[in-house]
């Protein structure tokens, strides 16, 4: 038997760039054979398939080695969801040289982590390390996270989660397990506030921990894998304020809106729209695929609050259908009514 499969553990709030940093790692992979597994929110696996566009193997092994769990906070559907995941990806092992996992927005590493003493994943597998990925704008604007209402709303709309937990608080929980804290989005402020956020997080941190800056996810990947620290043996220089938490309520009323449509849209008008669209309804996050007109190639776009963002991903399949897919999640939010709202706003 080889030795245990490395796995990395990529962790931190929503609209953070966690899928942007796995992304550029997996296209700048170094012939490693990565599996990934996407915590995602919502039943449109945007994420899972933003990182099968990647186009560094083949279709089989994209299908295989990316897999999305989207039923919950992962930390919180352990023994449901993950276990017998890890256990199908672990029966490949041999064509898989290392494991990431991005957890969603609200997952405490802690819980997961724990997961590597069963002993039915102990014996393949070991946490190598955790990279928590903050977003230096937000915490610049004295914020933690880039739209506090689309991680609430994510929290409320996730009947699994059994934690609820301040955000500053998880922030916490993400920095003390961290082996390293990616600062994202350094080149939306200058020198001297990314400066000043990179000393307030070195308070906040062990001196063994450090901090990398990054913009837009590129980084080299020997900083991100290969860090040994056996993690599930050493939790107990992790503190955790919520290894246990009580039941809460959910709102039912957050919910997530699936869009898919036939129309193609020029980017810059689409995002106007959508501006439009968030201004007068409870939108808190927006993710997809788009098609735009005499345009070979397809566009992600990704939209938190009133932040929008958008890039071409890959060359639209010959055997795919040109469709504009979009998830849009917030409060109280009716396909009929979106859809007639932008359908009444792209005739106007």
């Amino acid at each position: 038997m080889s030795s245990k499969i490395p796995v990395t553990v990529i962790t931190g709030f929503l609209g953070s760039g966690k899928t942007t940093t796995i992304r550029h790692l997996l296209q700048n992979n170094q012939g490693r054979r990565i599996a990934v597994l996407v915590n995602e929110f919502g039943e449109v696996g945007i994420d899972g398939d933003l990182l099968r566009s990647c186009q560094v193997c083949d279709e089989e092994d994209s299908t295989n080695n990316i897999v999305e769990l989207t039923n919950g906070c992962l930390c919180c559907t352990v023994q449901e969801e993950f276990f017998p995941t890890m256990q199908e990806l672990l029966k490949r092992r041999e064509k898989i040289d290392s494991i990431l996992i991005e957890t969603s927005g609200l997952a405490l590493p802690k819980p997961l982590i724990q997961a590597f003493r069963w002993p039915e994943i102990k014996t393949s597998a070991t946490v190598d390390g955790v990279v928590t990925v903050v977003d230096c704008e937000a915490v610049a604007n004295g914020s933690l996270v880039g739209d506090i209402d689309a991680l609430e709303a994510q929290r409320q709309a996730d009947p699994s989660l059994d934690h609820e937990t301040p955000i500053e608080e998880l922030f916490e929980d993400q920095l003390a397990c961290a082996d390293l804290v990616l600062l994202t989005k350094v080149d939306m402020v200058d020198e001297a506030i990314s400066d000043k956020v990179q000393n307030w997080l070195r308070e906040r941190l062990p001196k063994t921990v450090k901090i990398v800056p990054c913009i837009g996810g590129e980084i080299n990947p020997d900083l991100l894998l290969g860090f040994n620290a056996v993690v599930e043996e050493n939790l107990d220089s992790r503190p955790s304020h919520h290894d246990t938490e009580e039941e809460h309520e959910h709102d039912d009323e957050i919910n997530s809106v699936h869009l898919i449509l036939d129309e193609e849209f020029e980017p810059k008008g689409l995002v106007e729209k959508l501006k439009g669209l968030v201004a007068n309804s409870e939108i808190y996050r927006i993710k997809g695929f788009v098609a735009v007109p005499n345009r070979s190639m397809r566009l992600v776009l990704q939209g938190v609050g009133s932040r929008f963002d958008y890039f071409y991903d890959r060359l639209w399949q010959k055997q795919e259908i040109r469709q504009t897919k979009l998830v849009l999640i917030g409060r109280s939010l009716q396909t009929e009514k979106i859809q007639s709202e932008l359908g009444n706003s792209f005739s106007n």
